[in-house]
């Protein structure tokens, strides 16, 4: 374009794509005002019009106000400055959308009720303060007890989701459950059990402590790979090696009060929130998914019940008389991801 031509209004609206009446607008603002008029008192531009509707369009279409565009191309603030800002209320206003997205996504997947979508859209909206105020609550109450010892608190710091600062929508999503679930007084009791029993198990133990769920994978991983039938006698060498493992554990003697102590140990264990959390977990703060301790767990169990069975004078609080589990415990201490891979 010549520097010195002058268009009509209707020419600058067939160069820019803009319509007369968006640039009558933007004229009578002052955004972008004509340099002279014809003799009949029509607006004539020139190219520098051109190039500030083009500025303004992109402007517009990013979002930002009249009134700061009117700045920026009177060069009152600096372009840069108003791209930052707007860059930043973008990422407020994604986050936001990504949270939205991932309460929907989860209500319409589980059928939640009302209340349960409002529970799980209150904790998408919590701060960062806020996320650390539910999470440093839910690791108190499982582990206040004991959270002197320096080992757990290692446990509590491998099991805190940290959700980034700009998170994925499944790091957001399963932060989402992740909250819900750890509000469960349930799982929250469950986890209480669990880390006093570890407590009393590690006050035995003078040098390093191996949690019994870990002798479990190492003893009858090989045994369920290999197609052993948990109650025929092949398995008894499983049995006995993890109960004696125990039984040193505790220094107690390998007998049947210590085996039914195990079974109930091992059902708390092996609930599905367990792995659930844990896998939740790996989510939200990017590490690799744990592998799963429930087979091998599920094997020995009932390798265990077949060993104890009439021999319990009452049942396990979390089993009942069909032989299936109750819901409700905690992740198995082996089974927590490291934070460092």
């Amino acid at each position: 374009m010549n520097g010195d031509a002058l268009h009509s209004i209707g020419e600058l609206a067939r160069r820019t794509g803009l319509t007369v009446k968006a640039i009558r607008f933007y004229s009578d603002r002052g955004i972008v005002p004509p340099g002279d008029r014809s003799p009949a008192g029509h607006r004539r531009y020139d190219a520098d019009a051109v190039a500030r509707l083009d500025l303004v369009r992109t402007l517009r279409d990013l979002g930002v106000d009249l009134a700061t565009i009117r700045k920026v191309v009177d060069r009152e603030i600096p372009l840069a400055e108003v791209a930052a800002a707007h860059a930043e209320a973008l990422a407020v206003r994604i986050r936001v959308l990504r949270s939205r997205r991932a309460v929907l996504t989860t209500a319409a997947r589980r059928a939640s009720t009302p209340e349960e979508m409002e529970l799980m859209h209150r904790l998408a909206k919590l701060s960062d303060d806020g996320r650390r105020r539910l999470v440093d609550d839910f690791l108190q109450a499982a582990f206040g007890g004991v959270a002197a010892d320096p080992a757990f608190v290692g446990i509590m710091r491998s099991l805190t989701p940290e959700l980034p600062d700009d998170p994925e929508q499944d790091q957001v999503q399963a932060w989402v459950e992740l909250a819900e679930l750890s509000q469960d007084p349930d799982f929250r009791e469950s986890m209480r059990r669990v880390a006093d029993s570890l407590a009393t198990e590690r006050a035995h133990v003078d040098g390093v402590y191996r949690d019994p769920v870990a002798a479990v994978r190492e003893q009858a991983g090989p045994a369920l790979a290999a197609g052993v039938d948990p109650a025929s006698p092949d398995a008894d060498p499983v049995v006995a090696a993890v109960t004696a493992h125990y039984a040193d554990l505790r220094g107690e003697a390998d007998d049947h009060d210590l085996r039914r102590r195990l079974l109930t140990r091992f059902e708390i264990a092996n609930d599905p929130r367990r792995e659930r959390y844990l896998r939740l977990l790996a989510v939200v703060n990017g590490w690799r998914a744990p592998e799963s301790a429930t087979p091998a767990l599920e094997w020995f169990i009932r390798a265990l019940r077949v060993r104890t069975a009439g021999l319990s004078s009452a049942p396990s609080p979390l089993s009942r008389t069909d032989g299936t589990r109750t819901a409700g415990t905690v992740p198995a201490v082996e089974s927590v991801p490291d934070p460092a891979r």
